[in-house]
């Protein structure tokens, strides 16, 4: 019973990393961008969600509000830094650097404006949920049915929009994209809307269930890449299959470990698979 509970408790860790791990192998597969700002980018959301949330807002409508601040300050970035980077033809490692002085940027705002302290959402006490026997926490129970809605929700996007049919055009071949009339430009600022959203839910998430610090996202970022990187680059099907490998896989070790070798559980996971697959377990193509 012990690890059927730590399975469902890595069920719901690998929901909130496949978020941001989708949003990662979005902006990859479409802008070849290693964004390693993305872990705090869901800090970034979170916080802009809890504080309107503290301020009186609803929680659904502050996740809104948060998705919202993300979305907007990843288009600020794309118009700051990535949009000159591209034209100017950047290499990956200049990105690489560029995106860790962005998370950086992004970690000492969170702490100038609202602190270092850890925070928590003003939501009430719920008691857990037993399902077949197994104590399920509420906001552990959401944070999976929102990251089921938010992937399904994403995959008719993907393969029934207009827009998803592009997206998945341009991270195919960019200039073929460009040559057949699609507006690149446009399906670069939907990545980003797209991105920021999943993201900001994603950090959202991981405060309800954790509780909100200004360093949360900086050592997410690991299991969000092992997840991109272990379900292929650029698919953001094997990145959800990556970041549930990983999210369960970290909570049945501690038992064995302790909590605080989490990290080097997904790093290890992510070195075998890929010693034995190298582009990771499916196909890197949206």
């Amino acid at each position: 019973m012990e690890i059927a509970q730590l399975v469902v408790n890595g069920i719901a860790v690998g929901s909130i990393i496949a978020l941001a791990a989708v949003g990662l192998t979005l902006t990859f597969g479409i802008l070849r961008l290693p964004n390693f700002a993305q872990g705090d980018f869901m800090t970034l959301g979170a916080y802009v969600s809890w504080f309107a949330n503290v301020s009186g807002v609803n929680l659904w409508i502050s996740i809104i509000l948060g998705a919202g601040g993300t979305v907007v300050a990843m288009l600020i970035a794309e118009q700051l830094l990535w949009k000159p980077m591209r034209q100017a033809r950047a290499n990956p490692t200049t990105l690489i650097i560029i995106s860790i002085g962005l998370a950086l940027f992004i970690r000492s705002g969170i702490l100038l404006i609202w602190g270092g302290s850890n925070q928590s959402f003003d939501l009430p006490v719920m008691p857990a949920l037993e399902i077949f026997g197994i104590n399920v926490a509420y906001y552990r129970l959401i944070a999976i049915a929102l990251a089921i809605v938010a992937i399904v929700a994403l995959h008719f996007l993907l393969q029934n929009s207009k827009i998803g049919k592009a997206m998945r055009a341009v991270a195919d071949n960019l200039d073929l994209a460009r040559v057949s009339g699609i507006n690149v430009e446009r399906v670069v600022i939907w990545s980003w809307v797209i991105t920021g959203i999943l993201t900001a839910l994603g950090g959202v998430m991981y405060g309800l269930i954790t509780a909100l610090r200004p360093q949360m996202g900086w050592f997410l970022i690991l299991p969000i890449f092992a997840s991109t990187i272990l379900g292929g680059i650029g698919n953001p099907y094997g990145a959800i299959a990556g970041a549930l490998v990983i999210g369960i896989a970290q909570e049945l070790s501690v038992p064995l470990l302790g909590s605080q070798y989490k990290l080097g559980v997904a790093l290890l996971i992510m070195v075998v698979i890929l010693l034995i697959r190298p582009q990771g377990l499916f196909k890197g193509t949206i």
